[in-house]
């Protein structure tokens, strides 16, 4: 189907009349629009990239919009710098960039907005992955380290074993986690980045980790975020910046040959899972690498339940 006939089943008299009266002008708007009429042609997978970009622009946009003609060269350049301010690698924000780019074109082709090519001074390649996993063996020598002469890169060390005990969850989902999302022997939570739901079972190194670390009236399952402080994003970034700079001394100290990050815990945790012989769809679940639409409720999928015995496995593994 053509990419014009995707936007002419919107009705016509009510779009065309919103679009001349100037109250359908905004990205977000116009991509939400498209969004829905990608889902009714069939194009799933495409209504989801986008859906999972409009998400980002919106939080960077603190959930307002901005009129097509606005999105400029500078805009772009601004949400790009917002962009690795969060931690995003260049992958992740051509990932969001090709996305929002194909969204404006769309808008271009219904003669919406003059093309000012506003994604030029922007990233939109894909970089070769650098290899960021380690062995099965340098998570055990990290795991023996005895650091106890320092709290600062043992709780370090706790968070990068908790991420990769949790299927390489993000940092920024780490940070995040609260009390409540652990109940019944299960943490679930929904990713940052695409608000696809995740469900893990609880094992017994988890709960050690959380309760050296437990603390009393606050909502938060690690002690990162504190809600009487304000500016909980501006934690984030400090505790991002301060965990880093920990796990890479801890690195050092086991002279790795690339930086230790909490993203090295989920590539690691998806190279032993092939290497235990677990299924890449299985892999990929984990990960959350799937679409919302697929995503099942944990305890009626069968899916997730060999996603729980991989984790077991190579959590025993150590």
């Amino acid at each position: 189907m053509a990419k014009n006939r995707i936007i002419a089943e919107v009705p016509a008299v009510g779009y065309r009349k919103r679009v001349r009266g100037k109250k359908l002008l905004g990205m977000i708007a116009y991509a939400e629009r498209l969004i829905i009429h990608l889902h009714k042609a069939g194009k799933e997978r495409v209504a989801e990239k986008y859906a999972t970009s409009i998400r980002s622009l919106k939080r960077y946009l603190k959930e307002k919009d901005v009129r097509l003609i606005e999105v400029s060269s500078l805009f772009m350049q601004g949400y790009e710098s917002y962009l690795k301010n969060t931690g995003c690698c260049r992958n992740t924000i051509s990932f969001y960039m090709r996305n929002l780019r194909a969204i404006y074109n769309h808008a271009v082709e219904e003669k919406l907005v003059t093309p000012a090519q506003p994604f030029k001074h922007v990233y939109t390649g894909i970089d070769k992955t650098v290899k960021r996993a380690v062995s099965l063996e340098t998570i055990q020598r990290l795991k023996r380290l005895d650091l106890g002469e320092n709290p600062s890169l043992d709780f370090a060390r706790d968070l990068f074993l908790l991420s990769f005990y949790l299927r390489g969850i993000s940092f920024v989902d780490l940070v995040y986690l609260k009390k409540k999302d652990l109940q019944g022997g299960v943490l679930c939570y929904h990713r940052r980045k695409t608000a696809q739901l995740l469900c893990i079972k609880w094992e017994r190194p988890m709960q050690e980790i959380v309760d050296k670390y437990q603390q009393r009236n606050t909502p938060y399952l690690l002690p990162m975020l504190n809600e009487q402080e304000g500016d909980l994003h501006g934690q984030y970034k400090r505790a991002y910046k301060r965990i880093h700079k920990l796990l890479k001394e801890l690195g050092e100290r086991l002279h790795l040959p690339i930086p230790l990050t909490t993203y090295v815990a989920r590539h690691t945790w998806a190279s032993i899972a092939k290497s235990r012989h677990v299924p890449i769809g299985v892999i990929s679940e984990a990960l959350g690498h799937d679409s919302e639409s697929t995503t099942r409720i944990y305890l009626s999928s069968l899916d997730a339940s060999e996603v729980d015995l991989a984790n077991s496995l190579i959590i025993d593994s150590l």
